[in-house]
């Protein structure tokens, strides 16, 4: 059987012109694609003859692991994600899958990681807003952290006066972290703060 690998491969943005050259050689020489809906949407047009396996929100878990196991049987796998797969992305929830299973660097399945523009990034450069100083990111999801310690790390950023990417603000059920995220911020903000609000931007 021929050594299965993985490749991590984020994507950027959105839009086929912000990829980088082995993003697409990533995804083109895999015989397994899997990702979220939405990313195996935007990439759609570089799918064709591949094995495409689609999973839901909330479903990252059961991505990693179909990764693992499409990698032992001797295929190359592209497990996709928007952005940079290492930030809020798939890379460290594979690496975790990969470790409880006993994988090494030294086993059989290769692991590669293709980086890619972050959210962060590509949003500051799209609004004029270039990050030339201190930030942070920081994400209001509370599903693998508690909103306390969220809270902490917004009024933290706040106090110290650096520039914040808020990623995840609101879904359909956490509609409240971006609003206690506004009454945090503006303890230490003046209310004229320029904000850029950008979602599907690609």
């Amino acid at each position: 059987m021929s050594k299965g690998k993985i490749l991590l491969v984020g994507f950027g943005p959105g839009a086929r012109e912000h990829m980088s050259v082995r993003a697409i050689e990533a995804i083109k020489e895999s015989d397994v694609v899997i990702g979220y809906t939405t990313y195996i949407k935007l990439v759609q047009d570089q799918l064709e003859g591949k094995t495409v396996i689609k999973k839901g929100m909330t479903e990252e878990i059961d991505r990693c692991i179909e990764a693992y196991e499409q990698a032992e049987e001797g295929k190359v796998v592209a497990l996709i994600s928007s952005g940079d797969i290492g930030v809020y992305g798939m890379a460290g929830p594979t690496y975790e899958v990969l470790l409880k299973s006993g994988w090494t660097p030294e086993s059989d399945i290769e692991v590669e990681v293709v980086p890619g523009s972050t959210a962060l990034s590509a949003c500051a450069s799209l609004v004029g807003a270039p990050l030339t100083h201190d930030f942070c990111s920081i994400s209001l999801s509370d599903l693998l952290t508690p909103w306390p310690t969220i809270s902490k790390r917004i009024e933290a950023a706040a106090s110290s006066d650096f520039v914040v990417a808020l990623y995840n603000p609101k879904s359909g059920r956490r509609t409240q972290q971006i609003v206690e995220a506004q009454r945090i911020l503006l303890q230490y903000r003046k209310p004229e703060t320029p904000v850029a609000i950008v979602k599907s931007a690609y």
